[in-house]
């Protein structure tokens, strides 16, 4: 399974009143995660957007584990799969860097669709990389 690491650190705009990252932001930083493991790839979204191919999320999990805070620095560990010739899951790890503790875990589900929102098959690049 092909795998990426992005390095991030929190920024006090991403916390809420008691100091702890904001809920939402873990799916900003699953998206970071995604796009830098298909950059790896040697594509981007906008290239496979540009291509025609739109890769809305579907559905996502996130399961909260140990609070980040402003000024944590934090890796983004993604890993990505082929579900289908037109689906794929993506696996997140959030992790700590001062202590290797895991601050959340997430799984998003996409489909690949025209720009017109018809679901169509993964490029053929996407499909050999993550097979």
């Amino acid at each position: 399974m092909l795998s990426s690491s992005s390095l991030l650190r929190v920024r006090y705009a991403e916390t809420d009143r008691m100091g702890v990252v904001y809920h939402a932001n873990y799916l900003i930083w699953f998206e970071v995660g995604r796009t830098d493991l298909l950059r790896q790839q040697g594509w981007t979204y906008r290239e496979m957007e540009d291509g025609g191919v739109m890769l809305p999320v579907i559905d996502v999990q996130c399961e909260y584990r140990r609070p980040a805070r402003y000024d944590d620095e934090i890796e983004v560990r993604t890993t990505g799969r082929l579900v289908s010739g037109v689906r794929m899951e993506f696996r997140y790890e959030v992790v700590l860097a001062h202590d290797a503790g895991i601050a959340a875990v997430g799984i998003t589900r996409h489909a690949a669709l025209t720009s017109e929102g018809r679901p169509c098959r993964l490029p053929d690049r996407i499909r050999k990389a993550f097979a």
